[in-house]
């Protein structure tokens, strides 16, 4: 029995494997994880993570949002610009516009805590027109844990050092096909 439910879940692993490339970002690989439909905005969001890591354990992902019902790009990464500033745990870095071809980008860094550990979220979202509707979305994630003050030094200089690379690598990054299915891989 045990055998059997083995070959099972090897088989539906490696079919969600199958619904979408694994992506491969600043030399590191992420498996899509986690897909559903969101029901505020009509559209699913698929995110990858890496290994060992799942939506509910994670450092770095990336995630991939569709908003069918939103159609300008610009404006919803300026009034994200907006709720950033106004969030009490949440510092923004920078705002990009290209109005030309309807795209923005925003960097910014969020305080948290998970189970006892505090730590940074440090996020990119890239904000494009779709195709044929609404807005796609592309979002690079990594969190780092902290114990002292020395450590979120540490942290903010390399954010600092590195925000402007990670930027560029977002905006250039193509946004990979939205998976529509519901999908949630814990291991």
């Amino acid at each position: 029995m045990k055998r059997i439910f083995f070959i099972l879940l090897t088989l539906f692993t490696v079919q969600i494997s199958s619904l979408a490339e694994d992506i491969h970002f600043d030399n590191e690989v992420y498996t899509l994880k986690y897909s559903s439909l969101a029901p505020t905005t009509n559209g699913y969001g698929n995110e990858y993570f890496k290994k060992y890591e799942n939506v509910s354990n994670w450092t770095k992902m990336i995630g991939i949002y569709y908003y069918p019902n939103e159609k300008d790009p610009i404006k919803y990464a300026e009034n994200f610009d907006k709720t950033i500033e106004n969030t009490d745990n949440s510092v923004l870095l920078k705002l990009i516009e290209n109005k030309k071809s309807d795209k923005a980008a925003i960097s910014f860094l969020v305080n948290g805590c998970e189970n006892a550990k505090k730590y940074f979220e440090y996020d990119i979202y890239k904000f494009e027109k779709h195709p044929d509707k609404g807005m796609m979305v592309l979002k690079y994630a990594v969190k780092y844990f902290f114990t002292s003050e020395g450590e979120i030094k540490k942290i903010a200089e390399k954010v600092k050092k590195e925000n402007d690379k990670y930027l560029e690598m977002i905006i250039t990054s193509p946004i990979p096909q939205i998976v529509e299915k519901d999908i949630s891989i814990h291991e």
